[in-house]
């Protein structure tokens, strides 16, 4: 195990950092220094076909060890890192043993990994848990997958005596900045279908996601001096108040689990006379979804009506959608993972993703590709840790997919 959490140490002290505010691609210029050491370390290991792209896609080959004919079968995993928190200068920190206590991440800054908040802890009671110094992310979402899939790779080339098919593995940028598939050559990755190793608890084994569209709201208003204000001057902020308090309150992340949408505010930035709302909404259910971009048009419209004037600007653009509609059809490529699971004494958590993959818009893009877990917890903060255990558990959900997809179609 110690040979894969070195590697896991190696990518996560990377910088890849993406960023939403860039067109480039990749968006930032960092996720190729991954991008190069991972193309030598495919190389080392014995992969062929390995190409980098002017895009930062990775893509290699592992070829058959079957005389039969076998599907050609893909995993998926990003190399960039969340914006929402820095990931300059990671510094993983190692608990062998973990006793199921609070376990300080940064003594200096009294920041506390506790499971009296964080109750998943408890799991891995015993387990070797990698958490960050709590002053940046972690980047196992997805240098986990990231790690997996390579040590899977690894292990099946040391072990020629399981039996596969072909198999194609790519590494994306920009994942987390939702450009993850935009430039992904389905063609060229030439598989039938894919998985991505982008999950979090062990088990989590999941082909529906929530449809997604982006949100800016731009409100205009009026500054002249506030001594001469009276009928005059026109607050962008209090309007952008307005707007906010007029979505449903309760339809908000924090208040809703399971198969509930929500507005998510992720910025404001505002002043008297222009302030800008991004957000984000989502629902699994393509209807609600759509009611959803609806009632924000409309509560726009209200606001402009009562104001006598159009300082309310809307603009919504669908990013991804339900991967459900393109996998049902193809439900077997989810039931062998389900199968490697439950062979290796892993309980598959079958259930929707809160959020979105590279697999959710390359399943519209004709490579149908669920999303497995990869381990980590907590992402994109400074509590995220991962164990060790869960890192070497997906890497053998990988082989065992391997295994069977050769042994159903002998």
């Amino acid at each position: 195990m110690q040979h894969i959490i070195d590697r896991f140490i190696s990518y996560v002290t990377i910088d890849t950092q993406s960023d939403p505010n860039n067109p480039a691609f990749p968006s930032t210029e960092k996720q190729w220094d991954l991008a190069h050491l991972l193309v030598d370390e495919l190389k080392q290991i014995g992969l062929s076909d390995i190409t980098l792209d002017d895009n930062c896609y990775i893509m290699a080959t592992l070829p058959s060890n079957v005389n039969h004919q076998v599907p050609t079968i893909g995993f998926v995993a990003h190399i960039d890192t969340s914006p929402d928190y820095t990931g300059t200068n990671v510094k993983p920190q190692i608990h062998p043993n973990y006793d199921g206590m609070d376990i300080i991440l940064n003594t200096e800054e009294n920041i506390v990994l506790s499971p009296s908040y964080f109750e998943d802890l408890l799991l891995y009671k015993g387990q070797t848990l990698i958490t960050t110094d709590g002053t940046t992310l972690l980047g196992a979402d997805d240098k986990a997958g990231v790690t997996e899939i390579v040590s899977a790779m690894e292990y099946l080339i040391q072990h020629p005596e399981i039996r596969h098919g072909e198999i194609r593995i790519c590494f994306t940028p920009d994942e987390e900045v939702g450009k993850g598939a935009h430039k992904f050559d389905v063609a060229k990755f030439g598989a039938e279908w894919a998985y991505t190793m982008d999950g979090s608890q062990v088990g989590e084994l999941e082909y529906e996601n929530f449809n997604a569209a982006g949100a800016v709201v731009t409100i205009n208003g009026k500054i002249v001096h506030p001594g001469y204000a009276k009928g005059k001057m026109i607050n962008s902020m209090l309007i952008a108040k307005d707007f906010i308090a007029a979505l449903p309150q309760n339809e908000i992340p924090q208040e809703t689990t399971g198969y509930e949408g929500f507005f998510h505010l992720c910025d404001m930035q505002g002043e008297v006379e222009k302030t800008t709302l991004e957000y984000i909404i989502r629902d699994h259910d393509m209807e609600l979804f759509e009611n959803k971009k609806n009632q924000f048009k409309q509560v726009a419209k209200d606001l402009n009506k009562h104001l006598g004037q159009e300082l309310v600007q809307i603009e919504i653009k669908d990013q991804y959608y339900n991967m459900r509609e393109k996998v049902e059809p193809v439900i077997h490529i989810v039931n062998i993972a389900e199968e490697a699971m439950k062979e290796l004494d892993i309980k598959p958590l079958i259930k929707a993703i809160r959020g979105g993959t590279d697999g959710s818009q390359l399943s519209y893009m004709g490579l149908p590709c669920p999303n497995i877990f990869a381990g980590g917890h907590n992402f994109h903060g400074r509590y995220e840790y991962v164990p060790a255990e869960s890192i070497v558990k997906a890497m053998n959900v990988i082989v065992k997919i391997a295994e069977l997809t050769a042994e159903k179609y002998r």
